[in-house]
């Protein structure tokens, strides 16, 4: 009865005209058609992408000094750290280009000390220090000197024989005490003014002697290296 039916389906095949294919070609090709449909790549999980990162920064003969953290989140991958250039920063955001990340965000800083170790981070803090404390030392040492020298020669300056600080108001006062006694000035009205031990007489006298007589005995006293008359004659 089977072997009937399938004659009868033959016989109805031919006459449409459609030919029967054989039942092992049509197994063929439902394989065919199945293995021809690639199976989609898996989806690498962030963690994954994180240690491709690394690995590639860590590989880099100039960027493997450097401390710099990867990190990836949906596929976005994070750039920490530090590295003393530009050009550096921006290989490190190349290389974090894996397969899988969609984008990187490089937050890497530039620090010129970056990739030193400690060791000699603290060597070339310590010679800094040791320098500026040379140099502030040697400007103190100098400034000092100066001071002394200076203050030396004030001290010899301003010192009079009876060991009296000469000053101005020391050289006034005793310009004004020599003229007392003196008969050529007397019935005079000067004034007496001394700036950096320069003194400037002014006033009246009663003679071109008494005007002469001022000036001399002013230039006598001690500490006095000028004189400057600006004395008249009283009619």
């Amino acid at each position: 009865m089977k072997a009937t039916s399938c004659l009868i389906v033959a016989f109805s095949a031919l006459a449409l005209g459609v030919r029967p294919m054989p039942a092992a070609a049509a197994l063929q090709s439902d394989s065919a058609k199945k293995t021809t449909q690639a199976p989609a790549p898996a989806k690498v999980d962030d963690k994954t992408l994180s240690d491709r990162i690394e690995a590639k920064l860590d590989a880099d003969a100039s960027l493997k000094k450097f401390d710099i953290d990867a990190s990836v989140v949906n596929g976005v991958a994070t750039l920490t750290g530090s590295v003393r250039t530009q050009a550096e920063k921006d290989r490190a955001a190349r290389l974090a280009h894996v397969t899988g990340v969609t984008r990187v965000d490089n937050q890497v800083k530039l620090d010129k000390d970056a990739g030193k170790s400690v060791t000699q981070s603290v060597k070339d803090a310590a010679k800094t220090t040791g320098e500026k404390s040379k140099e502030a030392g040697k400007s103190a040492g100098e400034t000092a000197k100066r001071g002394a020298e200076t203050a030396g020669d004030k001290t010899a300056q301003a010192v009079s024989k009876s060991g009296e600080a000469i000053t101005d108001a020391w050289i006034t006062t005793k310009v004004h005490s020599s003229f007392v006694g003196e008969d050529s000035l007397k019935g005079s009205d000067i004034n007496v003014d001394t700036n950096n031990h320069v003194v400037t007489l002014k006033g009246t006298v009663k003679s071109e002697a008494g005007r002469a007589r001022a000036v001399a005995v002013a230039k006598n006293v001690e500490g006095v290296n000028r004189v400057v008359d600006n004395l008249t004659i009283a009619k």
